[in-house]
């Protein structure tokens, strides 16, 4: 299928280099977002994070999504980097599922590196994704922790499946140009911000 972009997304300006996916709802986005981020770029020697604000995420309900545009507002006011760059490809792929995202930006960036970043509240659930395996032989994994701390992610099912293919923390600047599958689990600060506080507070106001 032919794509037709915004000139943001062109090949040249993209190609050799490396880009940190965050995916999700950004529902809405916050400096928890923005936390993992920068700790993504500067461990992993990124060259910049797309914020891929899902049209819908196939796991989460539509009760209480607020619309794609003012999200996508939200994502633009807490990214607050250069290097943070705020997208809805996704839209514009015409895709629903992370596996099916990350085939069609290979497709269209054939010279751009990609690592996948999530945080371990999404690795605990990882197995429920769409074709969960595939994505780990797709593209290298960054996991960054996410409040509460001791959340027993390494006896989750991802983390127990991929257990062989883990790379070290101090060795996480390797993983952009490892051979797959390759993934990683970072111990940052914790932010304790969340999207859910963020609406439950908004809801007593």
């Amino acid at each position: 299928m032919k794509l037709t972009l915004p000139k943001t997304y062109t090949r040249e300006l993209w190609q050799n280099r490396t880009i940190g996916l965050l995916g999700g709802s950004f529902n809405p986005a916050h400096e928890g977002h923005r936390h993992i981020s920068l700790y993504a770029l500067k461990m992993l020697g990124l060259d910049a994070v797309w914020w891929m604000v899902s049209p819908q995420n196939p796991l989460k309900s539509r009760k209480d999504m607020a619309p794609l545009v003012d999200r996508m507002e939200s994502a633009r006011v807490a990214s607050n980097h250069p290097k943070i760059h705020v997208t809805d490809i996704e839209q514009h792929l015409h895709t629903r599922y992370t596996a099916d995202t990350l085939r069609a930006l290979q497709a269209h960036f054939p010279r751009t590196n990609f690592v996948w970043l999530m945080g371990t509240d999404n690795l605990r659930q990882f197995h429920r994704w769409q074709e969960w395996q595939e994505i780990f032989k797709m593209v290298p994994v960054c996991v960054l922790d996410r409040p509460p701390r001791h959340n027993a992610v390494r006896a989750c099912k991802t983390s127990e499946t991929f257990r062989a293919h883990m790379i070290p923390q101090e060795k996480a600047v390797t993983l952009k140009t490892a051979a797959l599958p390759a993934w990683t689990l970072l111990h940052i600060p914790l932010n304790n911000m969340s999207a859910t506080a963020i609406r439950a507070a908004r809801k007593k106001n």
